[in-house]
């Protein structure tokens, strides 16, 4: 089991018991225990702040609900599970026969044992959510007392932030939503996936920036993108990261371009990882995808994932905790992860100092002198793809791409034959203003 995979799961546990939502005191808390793993920047921005075409809502907050029988038992509780009230739920404190109180109540028809995740973020409603199980044992009869403890103030929206400088001032975005309460895989996963990243590129030399947000999901994006838009125009990949701790074959949502250099990075790590995997092509719904992939920005952000959202059983229900997850399921994500971000970095374009007819390479010891069988065979032809194809117009990549071949020993044939001073990088247009 990896030591990575173990902490990543340990950080799920320690963040399911919170009741988070779209704002309140439930993010900050989780955005305080996040900056003990990294150095966040916590952002405020005040209820009625006008953002696109949204307005920050008002802060939700709650200190206790309940559903009690006339015995005074609570047969509902929120202090059990806070998923068992309707997130944004306004205060009530009233009495009421099962008839009326059915109206304010959600179960998960198809898994009579669990709990449902529900929401009423933008529409005034209050209610609770339970097990099919649970409601079959209220009493049409009976009278009860129900309480939501609840406030909805001028407050703010809370979203973190860490920008991690790198060699270029060209960005690369890693976003997660930090909106949904006692959920593992959505979204606990994709944070914990988020800091790990994080944690590995903070103290090593990396081409680009890296940016890390984690906001509440389409108001907190939304929000982002209305108050950075000149950070906005430095991002050049981007990733959305959601149920990344489940068992199941991993998923990649292409941005909106559809060919994006995070798109083919993803196509060809995932290609030839030898697993089973998914590639689909972007959709306007699901995550935070859309706000980046809007037609205004049409950011090159794509969406990583295992499972897909809303088509695992356990999708937004109780059954989706911490035991739902697995260390090795979010090492393996994490694993992908990196291996495109390494693609991204290590990916250049290259011109051939000798194009015309083949070089000698013998004499230059270009060709692998170390690898035997079918490694040096690999290598030795990555040579040749990437003598022939860098012309000034092919990146790394590219090469892989059109080879077969893993970016990885493309890139390790570049490295040889810029040894060999066979190879030189393409002077970028940003090298040739500075001149």
């Amino acid at each position: 089991m990896s030591t990575t995979g173990t902490a990543m799961h340990d950080l799920i546990r320690r963040l399911y018991p919170i009741c988070r939502s779209i704002t309140g005191d439930g993010v900050r808390e989780t955005l305080r225990i996040l900056q003990q793993y990294v150095p966040l920047v916590v952002h405020e921005v005040p209820s009625g702040t006008k953002v696109l075409d949204w307005v920050v809502p008002k802060e939700w907050n709650i200190r206790d609900a309940w559903v009690k029988n006339s015995a005074g038992q609570r047969v509902v509780d929120f202090r059990e599970s806070n998923l068992h009230v309707v997130s944004y739920s306004t205060p009530i404190s009233r009495r009421m026969k099962l008839a009326e109180l059915k109206d304010h109540l959600f179960t998960a028809p198809s898994n009579p044992d669990w709990v449902p995740y529900r929401t009423s973020y933008y529409e005034s409603n209050w209610g609770f959510c339970l097990s099919g199980n649970q409601l079959k044992t209220l009493n049409e009869d009976e009278e009860y007392e129900v309480c939501i403890d609840s406030s909805l103030t001028d407050g703010s929206l809370t979203y973190g932030e860490l920008l991690l400088e790198g060699e270029e001032a060209e960005e690369v975005l890693i976003s997660s939503h930090i909106c949904h309460p006692s959920l593992a895989n959505d979204n606990l996963s994709g944070i914990a996936l988020a800091i790990a990243l994080a944690r590995g590129l903070k103290d090593t030399r990396h081409r680009y920036t890296y940016r890390f947000l984690f906001a509440p999901g389409t108001i907190g994006a939304i929000t982002w993108l209305a108050r950075n838009e000149a950070a906005v125009e430095r991002v050049r990949h981007g990733l959305v990261l959601t149920c990344v701790g489940d068992a199941g074959d991993i998923t990649y949502k292409r941005s909106r371009r559809g060919n994006a250099n995070i798109d083919r990075a993803f196509a060809h790590v995932l290609k030839h990882s030898g697993q089973p995997h998914q590639l689909i092509d972007f959709f306007p719904c699901g995550y935070d995808e859309r706000q980046y992939c809007s037609p205004g920005y049409n950011l090159a952000v794509g969406c990583f994932m295992r499972s897909r959202h809303g088509e695992f059983p356990e999708y937004h229900t109780s059954a989706d905790n911490p035991d739902f997850t697995t260390p090795d399921a979010l090492a393996d994500s994490l694993a992908k992860c990196q291996t495109v971000i390494e693609v991204l970095e290590q990916d250049r374009t290259y011109v051939n100092q000798n194009s015309k007819g083949e070089p000698q390479l013998g004499r230059r010891n270009a060709y692998s002198a170390c690898a035997e069988g079918a490694d040096k065979k690999q290598h030795d032809l990555a040579v040749l793809w990437v003598l022939n194809l860098s012309d000034g117009m092919h990146t790394l990549l590219e090469i892989a791409e059109r080879s077969g071949l893993p970016f990885a020993t493309i890139e390790n044939a570049a490295a040889a034959l810029q040894t060999s001073d066979l190879l030189v990088e393409k002077e970028s247009p940003k090298e040739r203003r500075k001149r």
